[in-house]
């Protein structure tokens, strides 16, 4: 009777825990016209007592995570430590089709981004979508050592 009991505890935790899992996916699923997205990204990490630079190739990517409707890139803008801009990608907007994606790249040799570099990069759509989903990717190779690691875009406010 008490192994009864136990195994009934248990079931019910499991499916407490997978019918909350499933009630936060739904909720966070919210559809958008356009954002503009901060991209955290990293032309060098510091390494070392004496932090020697370790310097990275940057990706950037960009995904239309939407199935039945493009979305238009307005503008990828690549900014310094500083928060100066460094280079602007799009001379003119671009459409991105369903699951269709973009990258654009900083050579691993282009140092002037600085270890607080990033991209602010705007979009929108006609109807109201998946959010795109924009990362960096960094990697960075050096006698036989080698780092690798993503950062996740964060849609921003601008207006305020």
């Amino acid at each position: 009777m008490k192994k009864i009991r136990c195994l009934a505890g248990l079931v019910l935790i499991a499916l407490l825990l997978v019918s909350s899992k499933t009630a936060r996916a739904d909720d966070s699923m919210s559809l958008s016209q356009g954002q503009t997205v901060y991209v955290p990204a990293y032309s060098h990490i510091y390494i070392g007592n004496r932090e020697q630079p370790f310097l990275l190739t940057i990706t950037l990517s960009i995904r239309n995570i939407d199935a039945k409707h493009p979305v238009t890139i307005t503008s990828a803008d690549y900014y310094d430590t500083e928060g100066k801009r460094i280079r602007q990608y799009l001379e003119k907007p671009v459409s991105l089709g369903p699951w269709e994606s973009i990258r654009y790249v900083v050579p691993q040799k282009d140092k002037s981004g600085g270890s607080g570099a990033n991209f602010v990069v705007e979009w929108n759509a006609k109807k109201a979508v998946n959010p795109v989903i924009i990362e960096a990717i960094m990697i960075g190779a050096e006698s036989q050592q080698g780092i690798s690691f993503t950062s996740r875009g964060q849609a921003i406010n601008t207006t305020n």
